[in-house]
């Protein structure tokens, strides 16, 4: 049978008086809050006056702070908390240990609730937890020895904070009145809200409402990157087909509802979400895929409701970051090369117009005879043409800069494993080689030597510049993302980018750094399962 279609008007009178329903519950809510908030003010107040008369006893300003103090302190905090009626009188020093409570086997054990950071501070206040006798409102009040000029501790006084039920049987005449007004309230509501519904529906009807819906569903699930929407709980609300297909679970499978750790793919996420900032992105393994993560806070009325995951393919991103790199690393080359042709023209120019011929004739062999020293060299070690020409461009860069740039007259570099890409050795020595030109240019001795050697088992690389060196302070915080000394906005990243790639890769990174310099001594397997 196929279920019943109710009009509009019918939906709207079923609502109406839901509400109504709803407006009589949220009366006696209030009101019941109101009353139980008013108890525990009151209830507060009591708590901190006890803890305050505790914490001037004389014998717990003495004893607080001597290893047996709890032999004294305990039998008087029992005495005053039965003689009081309060549940409960822990008895703390400055390290937290309680000295007493009402539950013997917790007496030498550390107080730590949570919540009683301030007190050890010399602070006194309120504060409400759940413990072990249920709900309660709790009074700490530091203890000051030497007429007040020391703190050895602190006194927390808890009173249980009476329940509903009890509440609602002492005020019972009350509350029924109460619930009629919001009765009455109710009715009201469920009128305005007849009137009003067409409006609030931006007059449209529940089938276009419904279409609309469908709409936005399939635009979401068109999308180019994974995207993974939580609740606030950590439970999946919405998924997109790219996001399943990246973490390798089936289109068919219904995730909805599901926790993160429900799912053994996103249980790494969990950590994620606990520690690291929303705003940055991270690069993780997942489904033995390289992915990029951001997190993005849900909010609705300025409070968090949930995360929205996005979940980008590395290979995907790399692909157009390459194309982006290549042209910016084509641009840079034949700028270098320009600067220093123009250079070059204008010594000539001037040794000529000196009337310096034979001068001129012998730069122009010098010239020529270096670059092409240079460029023979790295022709015949350095087999892989992306890195000789990423090697041929630093030169010309340490030429215009000032900077000479010598290469290890060992270096070798035949042709690369299928598993290595010729990009992953540009980018850490063109991060190495720029960082050691920056560090050198201006001093009296500008040099960068480099070595790259291509082993059996291993690829080596040393950069080793004449700068200053590192701060010791400093070498441990060289790495870390967005860390730079020189004081500008997108600085930090390539050191960065240079230990994320060489860790993923399961290489080495060596730092040596002193006053004649400093070396990066990288070594990365040429066997290992993780190369890209």
């Amino acid at each position: 049978m196929s279920r019943p279609h109710f009009k509009l008007g019918t939906k709207i009178a079923i609502l109406s008086f839901f509400l109504v329903l709803l407006s009589v519950f949220l009366v006696g809510v209030i009101f019941v809050n109101f009353i139980s908030h008013k108890m525990e003010q009151e209830i507060g107040y009591r708590a901190m006056a006890i803890a305050r008369t505790v914490a001037q006893l004389r014998e717990v300003q003495e004893n607080l702070s001597k290893a047996e103090g709890s032999k004294v302190i305990q039998p008087l905090a029992e005495r005053i908390r039965i003689a009081t009626g309060v549940e409960y009188i822990v008895i703390f020093n400055m390290e937290r240990i309680r000295y007493s409570h009402p539950y013997l086997d917790r007496i030498g054990t550390p107080f730590n609730d949570g919540d009683e950071g301030p007190s050890l501070k010399r602070k006194e206040y309120l504060s409400q937890a759940v413990g072990v006798m249920g709900p309660s409102v709790r009074a700490f009040e530091p203890v000051l020895a030497d007429e007040g000029t020391r703190q050895v501790g602190v006194v927390a006084v808890g009173i249980i904070v009476p329940t509903i039920r009890g509440i609602i049987s002492t005020l019972r005449i009350q509350l029924y009145s109460s619930l009629l007004v919001g009765l009455a309230l109710g009715i009201l509501g469920s009128f305005y809200l007849a009137r009003n519904i067409k409006k609030n529906m931006f007059y449209l009807e529940p089938n276009e409402i419904a279409r609309m819906l469908e709409e936005r569903v399939a635009i979401f699930q068109a999308m180019d990157e994974g995207v993974v929407a939580l609740d606030i709980e950590n439970r999946i609300t919405v998924s997109n087909k790219k996001a399943c297909r990246i973490a390798g679970i089936s289109p068919n499978d219904n995730i909805i509802g599901l926790h993160l750790n429900d799912l053994e793919v996103f249980r790494v996420l969990i950590d994620l979400l606990e520690t690291r900032d929303p705003s940055e992105t991270t690069e993780l393994l997942l489904n033995q895929t390289w992915v990029l993560i951001n997190f993005l806070p849900v909010r609705v009325k300025d409070q968090v409701v949930g995360q929205v995951i996005t979940i980008k393919d590395k290979t995907e991103v790399r692909k157009m970051a390459e194309e982006l790199t290549g042209v910016r690393a084509f641009i840079e080359a034949l700028r270098v090369q320009n600067h220093e042709s123009l250079n070059k023209l204008h010594t000539i120019a001037g040794l000529i117009q000196l009337n310096k011929a034979q001068e001129a004739m012998d730069y122009v062999y010098k010239v020529t005879e270096e670059q092409q020293e240079v460029t023979r060299f790295l022709s015949q070690n350095i087999k892989d043409s992306s890195v000789a020409g990423l090697l041929l461009g630093k030169y010309n860069r340490g030429k215009e800069l000032k900077v000479e740039v010598y290469f290890d007259q060992d270096s070798n570099l035949g042709e690369l494993p299928e598993n290595l890409e010729s990009n992953i050795v540009t980018l850490i020595l063109g991060n190495l080689l720029e960082n050691a030109m920056e560090a050198v240019v201006g001093r009296e001795l500008c040099e960068v030597h480099c070595r790259i050697k291509q082993e059996e088992t291993e690829l080596i690389i040393s950069v080793e510049d004449t700068g200053e060196g590192i701060p010791s302070e400093n070498l441990l915080k060289v790495f870390q993302w967005g860390f730079s000394t020189k004081g500008t906005e997108n600085r930090g990243i390539g050191l960065a980018l240079v230990k994320q790639t060489v860790e993923r890769l399961d290489g080495t990174i060596e730092l040596e750094s002193g006053n004649w310099g400093t070396r990066f001594g990288i070594k990365i397997p040429l066997k290992s399962s993780k190369l890209l």
